[in-house]
C-alpha cells in the first residue's frame, strides 16, 4: 500500500509523511499537523470500526480519503475490495475441489473487512446448500491462524477445507496442519486473502483471493488531489474487484 502512495507522488514530485495514529493524543496531533497546513490533506489506513480520527478529519474539514469503507456513515472519500466478492471466489474453489467439510478463520470481528468476508463467505456456502460453517476468530496474525487452526482441528477433525480470511494467519494454519499429519491439499485445501508476500512463503504455496494493493493506494491518492483541488465535489468511493490467485494449497 505505501508503495502504491509513494510511486503515484512520486511521479509527480512530491512525498508522502508517514504518521502513526494509535493514541487519543497522537490522533490529536495528526489533525492539528493537517489543520496548520504542514501537509495538504492525508490517506487513512484504519482498521477498527471505532477509530474516532475519520469523523475527526471529517470535523476539521481535512481533505481526506479512507483506504477502506468506513464503519459509520460518514462525507469522505474512500476506496476498498468487495470483501464479499472475494470470499465467494474462496467458497467457490474450495465446492469445486469437492470439499465436504469445510471451515472458516475469520479476522477480528470488531473490523469491517472481516464482518464482510465471513458474512460473503457463509452466504456463498448456503447458496451451494451448506449454511452451517464452523468458523474460528482470529486476530489477522500468524500466531491468531495458529492457534484458530488448532480450535478447528479439535472440534471437527475431519475437515477437509479451509478459507482463511488473511494469508498471515493461512501461513500460521498451514504449520498447524503439517504439524498435526494433514497433507495439504491432499487432506485439507486451504485458501487465503490478500496475495501479500506471506502467501508465496507458505508452503506448499498459498491458493489466495488478492485485491491490488498498488493500483488501489494510487487510486486513493487521485481521489485526495482531486479533493484537494476540487474541496466542494461530493465524497466518492471506488471498489475494486477481488480475483483468485490459484497456487498448490487448493
Amino acid at each position: 500500500m505505501v508503495a502504491g502512495v509513494v510511486g503515484f507522488l512520486g511521479r509527480r514530485g512530491a512525498h508522502p509523511t508517514l504518521m502513526f495514529a494509535e493514541t487519543d493524543a497522537t490522533r490529536a496531533q495528526i489533525v492539528t499537523y493537517l489543520r496548520q497546513g504542514n501537509a495538504d490533506g492525508a490517506v487513512l489506513v484504519s482498521t477498527h470500526a471505532a477509530d474516532p480520527l475519520p469523523a475527526l478529519l471529517v470535523e476539521a474539514r481535512v481533505p481526506a480519503v479512507l483506504f477502506a469503507r468506513p464503519a459509520q456513515a460518514l462525507p469522505i472519500s474512500y476506496i476498498d475490495v468487495d470483501h464479499r466478492a472475494g470470499a465467494k471466489l474462496a467458497a467457490s474453489r474450495l465446492v469445486a475441489l469437492g470439499r465436504q467439510n469445510i471451515a472458516t478463520i475469520s479476522g477480528p470481528l470488531g473490523v469491517h473487512a472481516s464482518q464482510e468476508r465471513l458474512a460473503g463467505f457463509r452466504d456463498a456456502m448456503a447458496a451451494y446448500g451448506r449454511p452451517y460453517i464452523p468458523s474460528a476468530e482470529g486476530g489477522f496474525t500468524y500466531d491468531s491462524g495458529e492457534a484458530a487452526m488448532e480450535r478447528l482441528l479439535a472440534e471437527h477433525p475431519g475437515l477437509d477445507g479451509v478459507f482463511v480470511a488473511n494469508d498471515l494467519m493461512a501461513q500460521g494454519a498451514l504449520y498447524v496442519l503439517r504439524h498435526h499429519g494433514r497433507r495439504v491439499p491432499d487432506d485439507v485445501a486451504v485458501i487465503g486473502f490478500d496475495d501479500s508476500s506471506a502467501a508465496t512463503a507458505c508452503r506448499p504455496p498459498l491458493t489466495t483471493v488478492r485485491h491490488p494493493v498498488e493500483d488501489m493506494a494510487a487510486e486513493a491518492v487521485r481521489l485526495l488531489l482531486n479533493r484537494i483541488e476540487q474541496p466542494d465535489q461530493p465524497p466518492t468511493s471506488v471498489i475494486f474487484a477481488p480475483t483468485l490467485v490459484v497456487r498448490r494449497s487448493a
